[in-house]
């Protein structure tokens, strides 16, 4: 066991970028708009890794089409593998995605891509400990978390960004 900041796991939680309307919900692909929000999402995220203020995360992301084109747009901007998990759409269970996490190996930062009211409820339960409303999330979000163990109650979050607040 080593000490301090090597014990301390990153999360990054997203939620996809603005999609269109229509049936099936699992086809429905980005907007423009939900492109561009994506873009200066990712582009924030590769400055900061360039800038060693952010390891290169692995990212998972949901099977539905506008999260995997919003994984997409992040993994060529920062140059990093994606894996799809079917766990991980709007109508999966919490505790699933829970499950899974404790039992991640800890080989550095993973980043979810998935859907609301998902990404809310995690975050939420990672943070708070408690299955509350969970946080809102705009489209093409990311919540920051950080734990030692990624467990209830157990993260803390370092921080939260939108794309309003980089355009």
């Amino acid at each position: 066991m080593g000490s301090g900041k090597s014990d301390v796991k990153n999360v990054l939680i997203m939620r996809h970028g603005e999609a269109g309307q229509g049936f099936p919900d699992h086809a429905r692909p980005l907007t423009p708009r939900g492109v561009k929000e994506v873009s200066v999402m990712a582009q924030w995220l590769a400055k900061r890794i360039e800038q060693g203020e952010l390891p290169c995360p692995t990212l998972y992301a949901s099977p539905f089409v506008r999260a995997q084109q919003t994984a997409q747009l992040i993994a060529d901007a920062l140059g990093c593998s994606l894996q799809t998990l079917s766990f991980l759409t709007p109508d999966d269970r919490l505790s699933t995605v829970g499950n899974w996490l404790l039992n991640l190996p800890d080989d550095g930062p993973i980043m979810l891509v998935s859907h609301m009211p998902l990404v809310g409820e995690l975050t939420g339960r990672l943070v708070e400990g408690a299955l509350s409303q969970g946080m809102s999330f705009p489209t093409a979000a990311i919540a920051e978390l950080e734990a030692e163990v990624l467990a209830t109650g157990c993260a803390t979050l370092k921080r939260f960004t939108q794309p309003s607040q980089l355009s």
